[in-house]
């Protein structure tokens, strides 16, 4: 039986619920989201006003919403809310929860405790962090997120080509260089000052989307603020549901999401790795005629050679099986990757038969852009 996720209808996101998020994650409906990002309260703890050298207030976190009574309140406000997301979040779902050293240890006992899988912390290392004004501390310059699936069994989305292309060829590392929220990019009030004391920076959110969703997922965002996370995914192609109680915040979101342009479709495509793409089996290049039976194939330097039979394994002195398990064998080792360890011969040249894969996925119409055919779903 085919187990069909419930997903909210098209009216139903893209937009902002004005409302306690526990009462409104409630009201969602099981397995639709495909990705949450989540800035709770961080539960800073501030007792009196933070000063500069000068004696000017610093602009810090002190709204109602980021203060509870004890950390046994935080702690099971914590665990209400991970536990609606989990349930909202389809099987393969993931979460992305941000937060600093008061409460991060907090959240990833309970992301553990509730069945979440743990798939990496990142450190977002700030360019241009708050100095301490205090010098009682070093300077508090990061903040960890951490990134788990729904449970060990889930299939998230890492979209490790193109992390690797964003960072110049080199496997994207877990620690973020990137400058907090500031500039024009600060929202504020009619008054001038900041919209929101925790807005995040959108080149953030820009970096997590692109790495953990497709075009066209479901972004959940239950500490919505002013919106940072719909403005990055309405910009590339993502769907969004934000949960906010405070009219103010969610008003500025809204007017904020409303002016993001959406990347054009085209621009969406993102490098995807051999993992991604349609499996072909060996035995349909023979099938679709792409490689005769009777053809040899041989190692790189042409010392190995073995021949093709028609159900697609090949034969070598004797001994007959797949193009992973006889090159393993020629090979002395116990496992082998056939497809780059076996050559053809082109064009006066030899190359590895997984070039032909490519020529059978035309064929059997898997190719034009195959991240487009998602985009497209």
């Amino acid at each position: 039986m085919v187990r069909r996720c419930r997903v909210p209808p098209a009216r139903a996101v893209n937009r902002v619920l004005i409302g306690d998020c526990l009462e409104e994650l409630a009201r969602l409906p099981a397995e639709s989201a495909d990705l949450v990002f989540a800035d709770p309260p961080y539960n800073l703890q501030l007792e009196r006003d933070l000063l500069r050298p000068n004696n000017t207030v610093v602009d810090g976190v002190d709204d109602a919403w980021d203060k509870f009574a004890s950390l046994a309140d935080y702690d099971r406000f914590s665990r209400a809310w991970l536990g609606e997301c989990r349930r909202v979040l389809k099987p393969n779902g993931a979460i992305w929860v941000i937060g600093s050293y008061h409460n991060i240890f907090r959240l990833g006992a309970a992301l553990q405790d509730l069945g979440f899988w743990i798939q990496n912390d990142v450190v977002w290392r700030k360019t241009n962090p708050m100095p301490n004004f205090r010098g009682k501390r070093f300077t508090n310059a990061h903040e960890t997120l951490i990134w788990a699936g729904r449970d060990r069994k889930s299939r998230v989305t890492f979209n490790y080509e193109a992390m690797k292309a964003l960072n110049d060829d080199l496997q994207m590392r877990s620690d973020w260089l990137l400058p907090i929220c500031s500039g024009p990019e600060r929202l504020k009030d009619p008054a001038g000052r900041k919209a929101h004391p925790t807005q995040k920076p959108e080149a953030l959110l820009y970096r997590v989307l692109l790495a953990s969703t497709n075009p066209g997922d479901l972004v959940l965002d239950p500490f919505f603020g002013t919106g940072t996370t719909g403005a990055a995914a309405k910009r590339l192609g993502r769907s969004w549901l934000g949960i906010e109680r405070d009219p103010a915040y969610a008003a500025a979101a809204q007017a904020r999401i409303d002016k993001v342009r959406p990347l054009p479709p085209s621009a969406l495509e993102t490098m995807r790795g051999k993992r991604a793409e349609p499996r072909v089996p060996f035995g349909t290049i023979i099938e679709l005629g792409i490689l005769e039976p009777g053809s040899a194939l041989t190692d790189e330097r042409g010392r190995i050679r073995a021949e093709v039979r028609a159900d697609g394994t090949l034969s070598l002195a004797g001994r007959q099986g797949s193009i992973h398990r006889l090159g393993a064998e020629v090979q002395g080792k116990t496992a082998c990757n056939g497809w780059t360890f076996w050559h053809f011969e082109a064009e006066g040249q030899r190359k590895p038969i997984d070039a032909l894969r490519e020529a059978a996925r035309r064929q059997l119409g898997l190719t034009p852009a195959f991240g487009a055919l998602v985009a497209a779903e």
